[in-house]
Formats: structure tokens, C-alpha cells, sequence
């Protein structure tokens, strides 16, 4: 694959706003990938798959006081505590809705740190933003035949609506409504570009704001021309705490309860708590997850999920230690303990569980190794006050590895942009659509930071690029 000239590139952009007044870094090039890495990518959806469906398990078990292995006692009802704390009562009714089972997130994105052991998984999103900024990279990287780009030919768009339509088999074009709340307007113009493109094939999607929709006769419909048409089920683009703010919620749940509506993904908190993550990492769960998991996807996350803890305030008897990170050589006690430790033991990462406006985003996050010891506490301080409402996840923190890649840079005196290579550090998103029961891997946006930035998300100074599998021969 040749590279991608700068006016190229930035023609195309110009032509298609794709994200609300953001802008980054051009590359002539998509990142490369080697071909063991793009079979792990493969594995880790499957991975990630079946993890969601232990988690159901384990959180239904939990709330009914079941036990959760097979041969021997384990009982845990703190675990549906911990993700039912701070949440609406009818929203976890809801969740716990028989109607919902087996019901799972139809787009799964796990955030991978590229390090010198490998991928670490630091996060795990069910409503992801950046799918339709990912499947305009990998067409113009791409183009509709080249199939060592991930997602060309269209797979992103394709499989992200026969996600959707395996919802409701019975409908022979569903029209999908994906509701974008203010909240999330930033992403509104690349939800809007995805519709646009169905659109184009024949389906009948489209995005718009919870307000443009409207109940009649027990159904949800949205104006199309002037006309009322009927909605069949809402792609639902934003997080479960801004649903209060939903003008229609309450219409929207009476129509899902009579099946006239599907809603996706499912409104289903536990499925969007980061301390998920904590659970799979917990001491006291280790069998549980042996016993749920195929022993491949136990492997596979045990080595890339992160050492995580669960920021849990409730106090311990004389004597007890915390299930946390060695404080000067010692287990911790409280967790103000954290606040005493060195720098190299503030390797680690305080973050919001879920539920809360700064749960994404990386606005709640927390690096102990690099801020100061004042920043560190008062972090802590602030996960044990809020912990009543919005526990917080502790995470071992793995730092990316140094990496290179052309980016564009501009030309002096009008001269043109020319291409340079750059150190940096690399955040990649592999996006799964479940279709009929599988993860279906179908683009990954590659996030290209300066080796400066510890935390790496979307920004004005990095590079965001679709991937490209590199060739054995």
C-alpha cells in the first residue's frame, strides 16, 4: 500500500466533520500490525465476548444469593452491591429484567496499551465512540479492496448494522434510530456519517437527538419528511448515567416493555462499570472465572487485564489488610495508605468506576507516578468520599513502550507538508459487532501519542489511524 499524500488526506477531512471541532496529526501510512498480533486481536473479541457473558452470570448470581460454582460453596453478594451502588432502582430493575438476559452489548471496544510484554487491556467500552470516524480511515487508507487494512470494503459498516438487524430477525429493514444525547454531541457528526452510508446500501437508519422522537399508540416513531414513521429499535449513543436527561426515557422503556422497540446496546449498568475488571482480577473470584471461562479466553485475560482493585472504603476489622498493592514493603490497611507511598509504588492509576460524567473520556483518571504527591491524595481522597455513589477502580499501571511512525509536519514558507518519522506511544481500539453470537473484529483505530503523554487518548497532538496487517513474505 502506497502512502496517503498530505492534501490527500486533508481534503478529505475538510470534506466530512467528523468529530465536533476536533482536529489531530495526519500519516501518509495506517499502522502496521504483524500478523501474530492481528491473530491475538482476533482471539482478545472473543475473549472480551465471552467475559460479558460470565459477568451476567456472576452478577444475576450474585443478586438472587445463588451459588457460583458448580462443586463447592461461593457465595458473593457484595459484587452486586458494588455494581447496583449508586444506580436509579428502576434502571437495576431493569438490568436484572428476565427479558434482558443473555442480552449483550452488540459493539465491543477494548482499550489496548501497546508495551513491552505485549497488550494490556485497561479498559473494556460497550458504547465506544469512533466508529464511524474508523470506518471513514480504513475506506480512505483502504479503499473498498485492499485487505490488509482492517475494516476495508466497508466491514465496519456492515457488520455494526447486522449487529443491529440480528436484533429484530422478523423486521425485514428495521429502521434503526441511533439517538446521540447532548452529552455525547461531540460524536455526533460521525454517527451521522455512518446512517448517511447505510442509507446509501438501502437501510433505513438514522441518527438523531432523543427529543426528535415521539410516542403514539404505545410505539416511538420520528418525523421523515413531515411523515411518521415507525422506530424498530435505538442504537442508544450515550452513557446509562445521562439517561435522567433523556426527555423521553420513560416512553422509551413502556415501548421496549411491549417489545414494540429493541433497544441496543442494552440498558444494562453492570455491563458498563469498570470495576468489572477489579471482579475478574478479585482473589475471592478466581474459581469462579476457571469454572466460566474457556480455559484459552482465562489465559488470555489474565495476561492482559491490568492488576485492579476495587477502592472499597468499608472498614476492616483489627488485624485485616486491604486486597491492594504493597505500600512500603507492607499490605495496606486503609486505603489512605496510598497516600504515603513512593513514587515507584505510585505506578498506578485511580479512575471512576461508571455512572458519573467524568467516567469517560479519561476525565476522572488519576497517575499516581506522575503527579505530585498533593495531586496523588487528594485523588484518593476524593474516590473514598465518593464511594457511597461511584466507587473507583485502583489499576496497576502499564506503561506503553516507545514506538516510531511517520507523521506529517508542516512545511516551512508554504512549502508542502512532508512526512517524519516520530517517536510516540500507542493506544489501540479494536472494534468486535456481535453477529450471531460472535465477535466479529472489523477495524481498529490506532491513537499515536507523544512519548510525553502518559495518558493516551484522542487529542490535538496525536496521530489517529486506521491499521494495516503487514505481509509475511
Amino acid at each position: 500500500m502506497s502512502d496517503l499524500p498530505f492534501e490527500t488526506i486533508k481534503s478529505a477531512l475538510a470534506g466530512q466533520s467528523l468529530f465536533e471541532d476536533k482536529t489531530w496529526q495526519l500519516s501518509p501510512s495506517a499502522w502496521p500490525l504483524t500478523p501474530a498480533q492481528a491473530a491475538e486481536l482476533e482471539q482478545i473479541g472473543t475473549a472480551c465476548l465471552e467475559f460479558h457473558a460470565a459477568l451476567e452470570t456472576l452478577y444475576l448470581r450474585s443478586v438472587a444469593g445463588k451459588n457460583l460454582l458448580r462443586n463447592k460453596p461461593l457465595l458473593a453478594p457484595w459484587v452486586a452491591d458494588y455494581l447496583d451502588r449508586g444506580k436509579p432502582a428502576a434502571l437495576v430493575a431493569h438490568a436484572r429484567d428476565a427479558k434482558n438476559r443473555g442480552q449483550f452489548p452488540t459493539v465491543l471496544r477494548p482499550d489496548l496499551l501497546l508495551t513491552d510484554e505485549g497488550f494490556a487491556l485497561t479498559e473494556l467500552d460497550s458504547v465506544p465512540g469512533g466508529i464511524g470516524l474508523t470506518a471513514f480511515l480504513n475506506r480512505l487508507y483502504g479503499g473498498d479492496t485492499d485487505p490488509a487494512v482492517l475494516g476495508s470494503g466497508g466491514a465496519m459498516i456492515e457488520n455494526f448494522y447486522l449487529s443491529l438487524a440480528g436484533l429484530r430477525p422478523e423486521a425485514r429493514n428495521p429502521l434503526v434510530a441511533i439517538l446521540v444525547s447532548d452529552e455525547a454531541a461531540t460524536y455526533r457528526p460521525e454517527m451521522q456519517w455512518l446512517a448517511e452510508q447505510l442509507q446509501r446500501s438501502g437501510r433505513r437508519v438514522f441518527c438523531m437527538r432523543p427529543e426528535d422522537v415521539f410516542p403514539l399508540g404505545g410505539e416511538l416513531f420520528f418525523d421523515v419528511e413531515g411523515t411518521p414513521e415507525k422506530i424498530d429499535l435505538i442504537y442508544r449513543f450515550f452513557e446509562l448515567f445521562d439517561w435522567a436527561n433523556v426527555r423521553i426515557a420513560a416512553e422509551i422503556m413502556e415501548s421496549w416493555a411491549s417489545g414494540a422497540v429493541t433497544i441496543a446496546p442494552p440498558m444494562r449498568h453492570f455491563q458498563e462499570e469498570k470495576l468489572a475488571l477489579a471482579l475478574f482480577h478479585h482473589h475471592l473470584l478466581a474459581d469462579f472465572w476457571a469454572e466460566t471461562l474457556s480455559a484459552r479466553s482465562l489465559k488470555l485475560l489474565r495476561a492482559l487485564i491490568p492488576q485492579s482493585w476495587v477502592m472499597d472504603p468499608a472498614p476492616l476489622p483489627p488485624g485485616a489488610v486491604l486486597d491492594g498493592p504493597r505500600i512500603g514493603g507492607r499490605m495496606p490497611n486503609d486505603w489512605r495508605d496510598l497516600a504515603g507511598a513512593s513514587q515507584k509504588e505510585r505506578d498506578l492509576i485511580i479512575k471512576i468506576s461508571g455512572f458519573h460524567e467524568t467516567a469517560w473520556g479519561a476525565r476522572s483518571v488519576v497517575l499516581g507516578s506522575d503527579c505530585s504527591r498533593e495531586e496523588w491524595q487528594a485523588g484518593v481522597e476524593q474516590a473514598l468520599r465518593l464511594a457511597p455513589d461511584n466507587l473507583h477502580v485502583l489499576q496497576e499501571y502499564r506503561k506503553p513502550m516507545r514506538v516510531h511512525h511517520p507523521v506529517y509536519a508542516p512545511g516551512e514558507a508554504g512549502a508542502p507538508a512532508t512526512a517524519v518519522a516520530k517517536a510516540g506511544r500507542l493506544r489501540l481500539c479494536p472494534y468486535y459487532f456481535v453477529v450471531n453470537g460472535q465477535a466479529r473484529l472489523s477495524g481498529a483505530l490506532a491513537t499515536f501519542c507523544p512519548p510525553d503523554k502518559k495518558i493516551i487518548h484522542g487529542m490535538v497532538d496525536a496521530a489517529l489511524l486506521p491499521c494495516r496487517v503487514l505481509s509475511l513474505t
